[in-house]
């Protein structure tokens, strides 16, 4: 169960054959659940082109451990919703992240209702741009680990994105280089290099993106042998290594790549079990 764009999605999971999507409105973003579900969940990607023949051949080992995650989807999420989350979200572990993400909604969210085979269900939206920009950061703050500066930076975010100083819509145009488009994110306090590569990727849906974090940052080093991985993350030095990683990868799927080495490293060689 999820809230996507002020509708509530249900999963039903209780035919394992055929799952069934279930929404509380008849359409969602202007579309029929169906059309929303195959953009929503990138069916209209197929995973394997992220990894073009060359990478097969130099990593043959790799190709194989990687086949169960192909079946992984990336979800095409709304991008101010994706800004605010990951900007909530520095430094900390998912089950912190979600609960964060769900008091912000319940706190400035709006309260909206549903009726799903006879239950009715109570649920929050994700708060809308103009409502965060005006928010009380004291207050604000308990979504951010209790970060002051975190919280201004978001009601300062919030308020370029109810002007229209910054166009999250706009960003998404492939016309608009991606280094422009990060440099663009990145302008905002509280935004850096790899905040603005998970927001490209995950909330405007640029593909081509390929944020580094820690765990990327090991495995461009034990799966790739990226001596400057093994270096300090600077600016510089993240740059250097997306550069390097790009190349590996089908370039105009390189987040969707990325993202299946992330969960893979995480799986099998971390052995984490939870997100």
């Amino acid at each position: 169960m999820g809230v996507v764009a002020g509708e509530l999605l249900v999963l039903d999971k209780s035919e394992a054959d055929a799952p069934a999507l279930l929404c509380s409105g008849p359409t969602i973003t202007g579309k029929s659940l169906s059309d929303f579900a195959t953009s929503y969940f990138s069916l209209d990607i197929d995973n394997r082109q992220a990894f073009p023949e060359e990478f097969g051949r130099r990593y043959p080992a790799l190709r194989e451990l990687l086949q169960p995650y192909l079946r992984l989807k990336l979800l095409r999420q709304e991008p101010f919703e994706t800004m605010i989350t990951f900007m909530c979200a520095q430094g900390i572990g998912m089950r912190i992240i979600r609960r964060q993400v769900d008091y912000l909604s319940r706190t400035f969210g709006r309260q909206c209702s549903a009726v799903f085979e006879g239950e009715a269900l109570s649920y929050h939206a994700f708060p809308a741009p103009d409502t965060l920009a005006s928010a009380d950061p004291e207050t604000l703050r308990l979504c951010t680990n209790n970060n002051c500066a975190r919280a201004r930076n978001i009601v300062d975010a919030a308020a370029a994105v109810a002007s229209g100083k910054l166009d999250l819509e706009a960003l998404k145009d492939p016309e608009i280089p991606l280094d422009e488009a990060r440099s663009r994110l990145c302008a905002q306090h509280g935004i850096g290099l790899k905040i603005a590569d998970c927001i490209l990727l995950f909330g405007l849906h640029r593909h081509s993106a390929f944020p580094i974090d820690t765990h990327v940052h090991q495995y461009l080093a034990e799966w790739f042998s990226f001596d400057d991985a093994l270096k300090t993350l600077t600016g510089k030095n993240y740059l250097l290594l997306q550069r390097r990683a790009t190349d590996l990868f089908n370039p105009d799927l390189a987040g969707v790549a990325g993202h299946i080495l992330f969960h893979a490293w995480r799986k099998e060689i971390k052995r984490l079990e939870t997100f």
